[in-house]
């Protein structure tokens, strides 16, 4: 097993709602009493032919939208961790199957106030299937921050995929949107088309953007035209400049991918004799849980994880000591120490670093997976120093369940540590306390500099820790940090595509 999250419809849709404030889609369901296996596979429009993605006939067979929508009840009354907390509804007061399914979900908050599951989503089986597998997806290779998403909306670059269109126009770190297609950003109300340029949903679109690059005092003419971009998972593994012994990686996604690149990542910091790690994690929203896990372990080395689970997984009462999808006994997911196949071939010892701590850059966007690697190491008492700001709270997972061509994604379980630990649905908070309080200084992101460069706030904050054991004077607990070319923004959030925001099993 391994793991690898939004939608009201496309990757598109979903970061468009950040930009209008949308809350949802909608959608609800009442209970059938059948199994879902009874309904599975019954399709209103069967697929014929080979699933390329398995290489066996599609199973589908004729059947009806009503079919489709006990089938959802069904396996949702099975499977979903909080499966009494569904409401019951009329599934004909739902269109299509995937406006019921998106009701299928409890409607409690957490202790802050925020929706219990945030992470209810679909995708079509044979675009899921392509994405999660080559991290590919179209559009410009500039993951967008979105700093306001309300009048006065504020867009500034996160980060850009090496060799992308972003890249080759010259686009960097901290770079403001002003204008999209002659709409202007902050206060227009033509909100399709700043969304259409902003997040493209096909490859060959071209879109005009003004931009006002970092520290530059005139903004320029930008015209992008969107391809199918390859993600980097891992960038910029290296020494920190002034600081040799003091490695710097940034982790974007738990791809498939992120396997080969996370292996030389650690073989050319171990080769360079680093002696403290920080890993930047803000932007990353998960993936694929046993990345996670040997990622985990090329920080802690062997000797530290050897025997130990990295996490233990409890679905509901239904199933206490069962897998229910795989039919295998409950066990811990160990921390894994051999590569399985997603990008390198399998069985291949990992590299790791003799390390007695690691630093993890967080924010907003750190979710999932990505807490799984905090947490796991935390069930280890292997030390961790979180510098940033509050992760997003995402301690649950999921198998993707393909059904008449949608896929559809549940929380089936919520994963929890080596020490039983699992409760920070609210995220975990550096400096702060209690058990989701993290060691580590809450910093702004800041914009006004490049990631990796030792004058940014989050890894200056961590280079300074590891000297002193001190947060900086000037920590503070959320917000962004632009520089002097942009007005402060007011905090944000950078939208990626639901595949790259969960913690999920592979089958």
């Amino acid at each position: 097993m391994d793991r690898f999250r939004i939608t009201c419809g496309s990757r598109r849709a979903a970061a468009a709602a950040l930009i209008l404030l949308v809350a949802s889609c909608g959608g609800g369901g009442t209970g059938g009493t059948l199994p879902e296996s009874v309904y599975a596979a019954k399709c209103a429009s069967p697929r014929s032919g080979i699933d390329a993605a398995t290489g066996k006939p599609y199973p589908d067979v004729p059947g009806t939208v009503d079919d489709e929508k006990k089938w959802l009840r069904a396996w949702t009354d099975d499977l979903y961790l909080w499966y009494r907390e569904v409401p019951s509804v009329d599934p004909a007061a739902y269109a299509t199957p995937a406006a019921y399914f998106a009701v299928l979900k409890t409607q409690a908050v957490t202790a802050s106030g925020k929706p219990k599951d945030r992470f209810h989503f679909t995708y079509p089986t044979a675009e899921w299937e392509a994405l999660s597998q080559s991290g590919v997806q179209a559009g410009y290779g500039a993951q967008w921050a979105v700093l306001s998403p309300a009048p006065p909306r504020e867009v500034v670059v996160a980060y850009i995929e090496p060799g992308s269109p972003a890249a080759a126009a010259g686009l960097a770190r901290g770079a403001q949107v002003l204008a999209v297609d002659g709409v202007d950003l902050a206060n227009g109300t033509d909100v399709t088309t700043l969304n259409a340029g902003l997040f493209p949903s096909t490859s060959g679109e071209s879109h005009s953007f003004s931009i006002l690059d970092s520290g530059a005092a005139v903004s320029r003419t930008v015209v992008l035209s969107s391809a199918n971009v390859v993600s980097h998972p891992v960038q910029d593994a290296g020494p920190v400049a002034g600081h040799p012994t003091v490695g710097y990686m940034l982790f974007n996604d738990h791809l498939a991918t992120a396997e080969k690149a996370l292996f030389d990542a650690i073989t050319s910091l171990r080769t360079a004799g680093i002696a403290d790690l920080v890993v930047d994690m803000r932007y990353n929203g998960g993936g694929y849980l046993v990345v996670a896990s040997q990622l985990a372990y090329m920080l802690a080395g062997p000797t530290v994880t050897s025997g130990k689970a990295f996490e233990r997984e409890a679905f509901n009462d239904k199933h206490p000591t069962t897998d229910p999808v795989t039919g295998e006994a409950l066990t811990p997911f160990p921390f894994v120490g051999t590569t399985v196949g997603l990008s390198e071939p399998s069985g291949t010892p990992l590299p790791y670093l003799t390390l007695s701590r690691v630093f993890v850059l967080t924010g907003p966007d750190t979710c999932s997976a990505s807490e799984s690697v905090i947490n796991g190491l935390r069930g280890v008492d292997f030390q961790v120093v979180q510098v940033g700001s509050t992760t997003c709270g995402k301690p649950y997972a999921f198998y993707p369940q393909d059904n008449c061509g949608t896929t559809y994604f549940s929380i089936e379980m919520q994963g929890q540590n080596a020490k039983g630990f699992g409760d920070y649905g609210d995220g975990f908070v550096p400096g702060g306390a209690g058990a989701a309080g993290v060691p580590g200084c809450q910093v702004a992101d800041d914009f006004g500099h490049a990631l990796g460069d030792p004058a940014e706030a989050l890894l200056a904050a961590a280079v300074g820790y590891m000297a002193t054991g001190t947060c900086p004077a000037a920590s503070v607990a959320v917000g962004h940090a632009l520089g002097a070319a942009h007005a402060p923004a007011r905090g944000g959030i950078a939208p990626k595509s639901p595949w790259q925001t969960n913690r999920m099993f592979r089958r």
